[in-house]
């Protein structure tokens, strides 16, 4: 399976040719905002970076978010990542991130979109149960796309993320894979 399709968007495999637009995200203060990097990164350590991916398991690698371009050629332009991590196997759960780096894109849906395709991967291909995610308090707008796909809130860390002199709950959110069933169930065709 090439790609992974949405109605919107494509999913894809990262290639090495990625890094520079990757180097361009990681070292925009918008974008890393909510993310939990909190140093600029240099092409070695992006490269160094994909490296280590690369030698990983080919469901903890990165996928590159597409969008079709409006060229007259409908070509796909990347607009962000995202990813499965900190899997575990035996109790079939692993941790997502995405980060949706062309900030021309933010606030159209391609966040909740993305995250209802990769829950339809992870517990259709993956065969996950449970599927979850970090997230910053202070992200309204993230937390938001989160609960649209289908995540509920499941707990907190208190205070602890540090940010610009102020620390920050960290919220736990999940999907389970009967609740993601049943969302589907429930949906009307068109909104699936």
């Amino acid at each position: 399976m090439p790609y992974l399709h949405g109605e919107r968007i494509r999913l894809r495999a990262a290639e090495r040719e990625d890094i520079t637009a990757f180097l361009r995200w990681v070292n925009d203060v918008d974008v890393t905002e909510n993310l939990f990097l909190v140093s600029p990164m240099s092409r070695f350590e992006e490269e160094q970076w994909y490296d280590a991916m690369m030698k990983k398991p080919t469901s903890e690698h990165v996928l590159v978010i597409e969008i079709k371009d409006q060229s007259p050629n409908d070509e796909y332009r990347p607009i962000g990542t995202c990813q499965f991590h900190n899997l575990d196997w035996r109790n079939r759960s692993a941790e997502i991130g995405i980060m949706i780096g062309e900030k021309t894109f933010w606030n159209r849906g391609y966040g909740t979109e993305t995250m209802r395709l990769l829950l339809k991967h992870g517990f259709d291909t993956l065969n996950f149960h449970r599927i979850w995610l970090q997230v910053y308090d202070k992200n309204k707008r993230g937390i938001r796309a989160y609960e649209k796909a289908g995540f509920r809130q499941e707990g907190k860390y208190r205070q602890a993320h540090y940010q610009n002199g102020q620390y920050f709950d960290v919220h736990l959110m999940s999907v389970l894979k009967d609740e993601w069933e049943q969302e589907k169930k429930n949906k009307p065709e068109n909104e699936s």
